[in-house]
């Protein structure tokens, strides 16, 4: 299974970006030249091109995820304090393939990828 993904410009890193293409179809907010956009344009847009949207902005996505659930998913990489214990981008693919391998759905879903890197 391969997903339609929309990075959003919080998760715009290229490297990630690149990793992400070898298995899945991958856009980006400075490819569609969405920078600065208001999220919820980010969500709509993600929406309307049956988009997965990534991101690391979880507070205000799980906001608009709980007032907009009409989505292909939202997939939210949370930040620790401790840097340690953050995700780096192999753990960030490795995660989307371990949630892949599950075929949840993530139509209408707020995903916490933090807990499918194992």
């Amino acid at each position: 299974m391969s997903l339609t993904l929309l990075l959003d410009e919080d998760s715009l890193a290229i490297q990630l970006g690149r990793l992400l293409q070898v298995a899945h179809d991958v856009l980006t907010i400075n490819e569609i030249e969405m920078v600065g956009s208001a999220d919820s344009a980010v969500l709509a847009f993600a929406q309307k091109q049956n988009r997965v949207l990534l991101t690391r902005n979880c507070s205000d996505f799980y906001e608009l995820h709980k007032n907009t659930p009409d989505h292909f998913g939202i997939l939210a990489i949370y930040q620790d304090a401790d840097p340690r214990k953050n995700m780096n981008y192999q753990d960030i693919v490795g995660a989307i393939a371990n949630l892949e391998a599950s075929e949840l759905s993530l139509i209408g879903q707020f995903v916490v990828l933090n807990q499918w890197n194992y």
